[in-house]
């Protein structure tokens, strides 16, 4: 099921040609699949202290589309396309008005506190699976 996230564009996103800086979208992105995770009740400095499991985007695909302006207000929908024991796919589609944006595919891998790579706790698994 989607998670919509939404956000205002403000003058610090934004570049010399009055649009969002390239960059920020990936920032919006990240907050919105952050709020996904608490949704489901799922906080990752919580799971970090607890079990040592963090996540590291391992592979951004973005697609750019059209631009963002000052004070526009966006929505990030955040859906869940592949999971596995150790990676997270999301897809992430970033649209003003219905249109789309900036479409993003995200891997995220579960690392431990060396940054190895090692297993999502089981029930986290669970709840995403839901």
């Amino acid at each position: 099921m989607p998670h919509n996230f939404q956000t205002r564009i403000y003058y610090e996103d934004t570049d010399a040609a009055g649009v969002v800086y390239y960059a920020n979208y990936l920032k919006f992105a990240e907050r919105a699949r952050t709020e996904w995770l608490r949704v489901l009740g799922v906080e990752q400095g919580e799971i970090l202290e607890k079990t040592g499991v963090g996540f590291v985007v391992r592979r951004c695909n973005v697609c750019f589309m059209s631009p963002a302006r000052l004070d526009d207000v966006i929505d990030v929908e955040t859906s869940l396309q592949k999971l596995t024991k150790a990676r997270i796919t999301m897809r992430q589609i970033i649209s003003l008005n219905k249109k789309i944006l900036v479409e993003l595919e995200v891997e995220l891998a579960a690392v431990d506190r060396k940054f190895r790579p090692t297993r999502i706790p089981a029930d986290i698994i669970n709840i995403m699976e839901k």
